[in-house]
């Protein structure tokens, strides 16, 4: 079942509760606000070599989340814009597949990068644009694993945490489990010297045999968050204002760390 937080909507089918586009491949798409979704799957079946592939487009603002998987290659979900949670959800991809301008925290959720045509996945490119955007992706209290198709060729693939779409690209892992597959340096540039200056990369209190910081990139953007302080900025009950709706919603959440 999916419908609005206001009771305006009240849908039996996913296609009668999101919009359908996209140049030759279906991508849903959410765009009322105070969206909600339990238990759904939304998988975009165009295939590794099909380049981008998006399973769903969100730009609801106070969309929730709540134990559903998003399936696709690169760019499996787009977190376009506003303010979104998503919690126990499982998310499959390649390339760039959590990407967008949102301010978005995933809770306890799995990410599973796939086997990859080119040899590379890219867990996050979040697209800030301004320094003044209150914008970016916070994965907290999360697993990082290898999907079944990656496990037997994991070590002829480099996995890494992100890379900067825009100049002012913000993410912050914190407490979660990077497991094996994730490259030492942990961040990938996205074209040369751009953005490493300009951009936000954080990572707090993350456990795994991937979360070791001693070889990660050592750009004027990169952080190792050491601070509880600077790292409760990107909680839930801080970053996206999570106690003043998300109750209502009757989806569990953490507001701090």
């Amino acid at each position: 079942m999916w419908w609005a937080q206001d009771g305006s909507g009240n849908f039996k089918t996913i296609g009668q509760a999101v919009a359908a586009a996209a140049a030759k491949r279906r991508v849903q798409a959410v765009v009322g606000d105070g969206f909600i979704a339990r238990g759904i799957t939304v998988r975009n079946t165009a295939g590794a070599v099909q380049q981008q592939a998006v399973a769903l487009r969100v730009g609801s603002d106070l969309s929730v989340f709540y134990q559903c998987s998003f399936e696709a290659y690169q760019d499996t979900l787009y977190v376009h814009s506003l303010r979104q949670f998503f919690r126990e959800c499982d998310i499959y991809g390649t390339v760039d597949f959590i990407f967008g301008n949102s301010a978005v925290v995933f809770q306890n959720c799995n990410i599973y990068a796939r086997s990859p045509p080119n040899k590379t996945n890219t867990l996050t490119a979040q697209g800030r644009t301004d320094p003044n955007q209150n914008t970016g992706i916070s994965i907290h209290n999360c697993k990082v694993t290898a999907a079944p198709d990656l496990v037997p060729v994991q070590s002829t693939v480099n996995t890494y945490l992100g890379r900067p779409w825009q100049m002012y690209s913000r993410t912050v892992f914190m407490n979660t489990f990077l497991d094996s597959l994730i490259n030492p340096t942990g961040w990938m540039p996205w074209n040369g010297n751009f953005a490493l200056s300009t951009l936000y990369y954080g990572e707090y209190m993350n456990t795994g045999p991937g979360s070791s910081t001693a070889g990660r990139v050592k750009w004027p953007g990169y952080h190792v968050i050491t601070s509880a302080t600077v790292a409760s900025q990107f909680t839930v009950g801080s970053f996206i204002s999570g106690n003043s709706w998300l109750p209502t919603t009757k989806v569990p959440f953490t507001p701090g760390l």
